[in-house]
């Protein structure tokens, strides 16, 4: 089979289809958010956590067309209110993402001219498209919407994809499914040190000159339209969009959201706002503790990912007489525990801040809250960076971050509180919008294998439903010192046989399930992410590709007797 580009996205699609390995979202009754049956609902007699410090108990709110109507133990229901029972539950402000990108795809790279200057590139080829909208590439249907709304995730502000200066945010709240959700547009500038490839500005510090220049540059064409507005007789300015997408940074109406990954970035962003002078907001920070002084200085807005490094130390076998490796793993080690003491060590500072989504894995969000926590975070911190440290970064306050009347019907309803390993989230309220999600009793019987009480190793039978029709498959996993490995058997999309892909980056919390494998098509590496729950001897999750969405399965152990060696 042969695959051109005219049919590359359609055999992409059929693909997809094909795969006998998908998913299904785990443990959802009606995620689809279908069930505003009316505008308003009553939760009674619930356990209320307003803010990070505040919690009531005994209080039933009222929600009316998306709004928090009233709050207190005996307040009048409305007769056409859908009743929640919230005897049992506790009740807590909907999560915010100041930084994620669900949904947001990139944009198709521009056709090169025949006479182009690698030296000095029109701005779009260079990645400097500031005056770019996120919401042109965004995807309300998208799959991770899903995901992270399951995880309590109810707004985001959504970080366009590109280069240097890829473009303008936007917030949103993900409530209707069938609408964007749209709360503002531009309201930060996205960028981040990401050189151009094969031509200017190719490296780090040609990015920090390339802003400097166009930061400049604006700066005197907004004085120029300024002045030519309010006086006769002056030359009228040539227009530059890439100058004007800078305007509302100049009079700070909007931050510049940096993208960074490591101190030495943070450091370059931060002295690019100390002579530029513009309202900065950090994203991805880590290792970040020797450059509080200098963050406290600029004022800068701080956020850390839910992404933890992977702790590869643990992982790492030692040689005979290594005593090099010894060393290098230790440092490896010291590295990684440091990663984990951050958020608390930026606590201790009083340096609020907040964490956002992009690069995360939805699977490994509240695994890693806790490892923060274990490493010194507290827990009033920790719901602080998930709710009203977002919303004042974002500037949304008024609206979101806390549970008060008038605010918006953003709320997370758990059967335990926030960060026990018991909790489950039972319902989510975006906007309004009720989405439900089916809760199983959790196992008190014998651990094993040390990974909670689930076992995976052995050989599993899965059945799946995509748009193609149902296919049967099977995935294997071994457990080899304190790590796993794996394989998946699916159809070859070209029609000859099976493939099967060896299972990346597996991890197993309690019974919760992750990996990811990729597929080569016709020299393309198609990457797919799979997350779900171990139920005894039974499997339901979700596997996504970004373009194409997620699609149901159900898995079976196969008994080790009945394995054929």
């Amino acid at each position: 089979m042969i695959i051109t580009t005219k049919n590359y996205k359609q055999f992409l699609l059929l693909f997809w289809c094909s795969l006998t390995f998908t998913f299904s979202s785990v443990a959802q009754s009606d995620h689809t958010g279908k069930r505003r049956v009316s505008s308003a609902y009553a939760i009674t007699n619930t356990n209320l956590f307003s803010s990070p410090e505040k919690s009531q108990t005994k209080v039933t709110i009222i929600i009316k067309d998306g709004l928090i109507h009233e709050i207190g133990p005996n307040p009048t229901i409305p007769s056409e209110a859908q009743l929640i029972q919230g005897d049992s539950l506790f009740v807590y402000a909907g999560f915010i993402d100041p930084a994620g990108d669900m949904g947001v795809s990139k944009p198709d790279e521009p056709n090169r001219p025949s006479d182009f200057d690698s030296s000095n590139p029109a701005d779009e080829f260079a990645g400097i498209t500031p005056y770019r909208n996120v919401m042109d590439q965004f995807d309300a249907k998208n799959s991770k919407i899903e995901e992270w709304r399951k995880l309590g995730f109810t707004v985001t502000q959504l970080i366009p994809d590109g280069g240097m200066l890829p473009g303008k945010t936007s917030v949103i709240v993900l409530g209707d499914p069938n609408n964007p959700n749209l709360l503002a547009q531009n309201t930060a500038l996205s960028a981040k040190f990401t050189g151009a490839r094969g031509m200017y500005p190719a490296t780090t510090l040609g990015v920090m000159s390339k802003f400097r220049e166009i930061y400049q540059n604006a700066t005197l064409s907004s004085r120029h339209e300024n002045l030519f507005a309010s006086n006769a007789g002056l030359k009228r300015p040539a227009k530059n969009k890439t100058y004007e997408a800078f305007y509302p940074t100049l009079d700070k109406s909007i931050p510049i959201i940096f993208e960074v990954s490591n101190e030495l970035e943070m450091r370059r962003a931060i002295k690019l706002q100390k002579e530029l002078g513009f309202d900065l907001v950090l994203a991805g920070v880590q290792d970040g503790e020797e450059v509080i002084p200098s963050l406290i200085d600029a004022n800068a807005k701080v956020l850390f990912s839910l992404q933890l490094p992977e702790d590869k130390a643990s992982k790492s076998e030692p040689k005979e007489d290594a005593e090099e490796q010894a060393k290098r793993i230790d440092r490896v080690k010291e590295s990684y525990e440091k990663s984990l003491k951050q958020a608390g060590i930026f606590e201790d500072a009083g340096i609020p801040f907040a964490f956002h989504t992009k690069g995360a894995k939805s699977g490994d969000m509240i695994k890693n809250i806790r490892l923060m926590i274990e490493n010194g975070l507290s827990e009033s911190a920790a719901l602080a960076a998930l709710t009203v440290n977002g919303a004042k970064i974002l500037g949304i306050e008024k609206m979101a971050g806390t549970i008060e009347k008038g605010k918006l019907a953003n709320l997370v309803l758990l059967t335990d509180t926030l960060f026990k390993e018991e909790a489950q989230i039972k319902h989510v309220l975006a906007d309004g919008y009720l989405f439900d999600y089916d809760i199983k009793p959790k196992k008190n019987g014998k651990k094993e294998n040390g990974d909670g009480d689930v076992s995976i190793e052995g050989k599993w039978r899965y059945t799946s439903s995509t748009p193609a029709g149902s296919s049967e498959g099977e995935m294997n996993f071994s457990k080899v010192a304190d790590d796993y490995t794996g394989t998946i058997t699916l159809d070859n999309p070209t029609g000859s046989g099976t493939l099967k892909p060896e299972m990346k980056e597996i991890s197993l919390s309690g019974n919760k399930l992750s990996f990811s494998f990729e597929v080569n098509v016709q020299g393309n590496n198609l990457s797919i992410q799979v997350s779900g729950e171990v139920d005894g001897e039974e499997f339901s999750g979700s596997m996504s590709v970004a373009e194409f969405g997620s699609f149901p399965l159900d898995a079976t152990k196969v008994p080790e007797n009945a394995i054929k060696l």
